[in-house]
């Protein structure tokens, strides 16, 4: 007998409060002042664009999903955080819909990805190229692939997702010598 999965639907103001969870929990993550800055008044934009009514609805849905856990601070606000599922759930929902946007303008550089991830992870290497490929890299060899296109929040998701943090490395370069063949490729 198969079993199937009780897939839990949710909505699309749930969906969103969870990526903006995680946003969160990324934003904790980041090293970057420049990035840090970019990335919290991204999240500020995004939280003030959601109906109070629906936030309030949407919140009460995912606490009862168990998704999210509510947290009562000692000046009696409460504080919404993501559970171990909730986070496992936003990862893998926006990881499979994570696209690099194409810049209006090229800024004639080439974003190069190399890695060298051992046999033992096997599973994690090929996802990281069927990702890198999904999102619109080319794979110039096995373990290189070549974007023209900012891509650096982008990449570091995938990588820590994956867990492949010391394995991984991206170059910024101007020119590449099959630059030509590229260009066509990426229609530029």
């Amino acid at each position: 007998m198969i079993k199937k999965k009780n897939k839990q639907k949710i909505g699309y103001v749930q969906q969103k409060i969870l990526l903006l969870l995680l946003g969160g929990v990324l934003l904790g993550l980041t090293q970057s002042p420049k990035r840090y800055y970019r990335t919290f008044t991204v999240l500020r934009k995004e939280w003030q664009s959601i109906n109070r009514r629906a936030l309030d609805d949407a919140i009460n849905a995912l606490y009862r999903s168990q998704l999210i856990e509510m947290k009562e601070n000692a000046d009696g606000t409460t504080t919404a955080l993501l559970s171990k599922r909730g986070r496992q759930f936003a990862i893998t929902r926006n990881i499979r819909h994570l696209k690099i946007q194409r810049m209006s303008t090229w800024d004639k550089k080439w974003r190069i990805v190399i890695f060298d991830i051992p046999e033992s992870s096997k599973t994690s290497r090929d996802s990281l190229r069927l990702h890198l490929k999904q999102m619109g890299f080319i794979e110039l060899q096995k373990s290189v692939f070549v974007c023209p296109w900012q891509c650096a929040n982008e990449l570091d998701f995938i990588i820590e997702y994956h867990n492949l943090r010391k394995y991984v490395r991206s170059i910024i370069a101007e020119t590449i010598d099959n630059e030509l063949a590229l260009k066509k490729e990426f229609k530029l």
